[in-house]
């Protein structure tokens, strides 16, 4: 089925494969915004869902040298001050969780910058003059993954909180994370194509993602990637964390197992950490699903994030299409936004 290329257009009605085909793209737009200078403390970025992956990523690559949280929810944490550098981040616009965070931040005497395509953060951007860093508009937030990621590194750079050398690195690895693409797209036979490969081991099954301390924030977009994509059940979890309390509870109940595992290990983590996803893997032998073991390709930590982001993506839009389901629409999230204010 996924190598019938018209059935995949018929249930892909906005093209989301050929949005996730381009998403190398949003790696070369320059984002010229300017803020001012000013000695910083600390820093809060406040957002939900897929606008705060770009943080996540940002703490493992490149890292950041100032103390750095992330705010998934209406409250600030009560350090936030004027030294504080506080980024209001929605896709949308219109998340009420952040905009009340950047409301208690603003209270608190907090310097304050925006990621968002539009909505109510743009315009109150425009209007309080606050810095505006502005995402190109992409159907959906779980598409514009990266180009958040250039929007916040840009920012950070801006900032004077990292060198400019940071940005030059993610531009320069469009390109490759363009031919590496290129081998999960709908035209590449199952027989060749990773991506299509993995959805058929999902289908059925609940998918359960694990990573290390670097490979997580990819991990965790795989999760946002099954659940939205493909309306499928997924978890996440990292190591080492996981050895000490997850790890026993595949052990014994339930009996019948129904979840495929996905290990996301890179050979740059720590070692420690790759021998724990080894002995992991032969002390539960038997006692849960043999994991699937994807090895990103990439020399650097950077293309290994971008490269796992990106299959994850792919395996999700393949597992939707099995589902018979078109992957870009998310009407339950839209119907609960909408009961929230009934």
């Amino acid at each position: 089925m996924l190598d019938d290329l018209k059935l995949i257009h018929q249930r892909d009605q906005q093209d989301a494969l050929g949005v996730n085909a381009k998403q190398w793209q949003q790696l070369e737009k320059d984002y010229a915004v300017e803020i001012p200078s000013r000695e910083y403390k600390n820093i809060v970025l406040a957002g939900m869902g897929g606008s705060a992956l770009s943080a996540q990523i940002a703490l493992v690559w490149p890292g950041l040298p100032l103390p750095f949280e992330i705010v998934r929810g209406y409250d600030v944490p009560q350090y936030v001050g004027p030294e504080t550098l506080f980024i209001a981040s929605s896709y949308s616009g219109n998340t009420e969780e952040t905009i009340e965070a950047l409301t208690q931040a603003e209270v608190r005497g907090a310097s304050i910058a925006v990621l968002a395509s539009g909505g109510k953060l743009g315009d109150i951007a425009g209007e309080k003059g606050y810095p505006y860093f502005q995402l190109p508009d992409i159907s959906q937030p779980r598409y514009a993954a990266l180009a958040s990621l250039k929007a916040l590194l840009s920012l950070f750079v801006a900032a004077g909180v990292l060198e400019r050398s940071v940005l030059d690195e993610l531009t320069a690895t469009a390109p490759w994370l363009r031919d590496q693409i290129a081998q999960w797209l709908p035209d590449v036979a199952t027989a060749q194509n990773r991506a299509k490969q993995l959805a058929l081991e999902v289908i059925g099954k609940s998918v359960v993602v694990y990573g290390g301390p670097k490979t997580y924030p990819a991990a965790y977009k795989w999760k946002i990637s099954f659940n939205e994509n493909a309306k499928h059940v997924a978890w996440v979890n990292q190591y080492p964390e996981f050895n000490h309390n997850e790890f026993i509870g595949w052990t014994e109940q339930p009996d019948e197992k129904p979840y495929t595992v996905i290990d996301l290990r890179s050979p740059l983590e720590h070692e420690r950490v790759q021998k724990r996803f080894e002995v992991s893997e032969r002390l539960l032998s038997g006692r849960r699903p043999v994991p699937e073991v994807i090895v990103p390709a990439g020399d650097t930590l950077l293309q290994q994030l971008l490269w796992l982001i990106a299959l994850g993506d792919f395996v999700s839009l393949y597992t939707a299409l099995l589902n018979g389901l078109n992957p870009t629409p998310v009407d339950l999230i839209e119907s609960f936004k909408k009961s929230l204010n009934d």
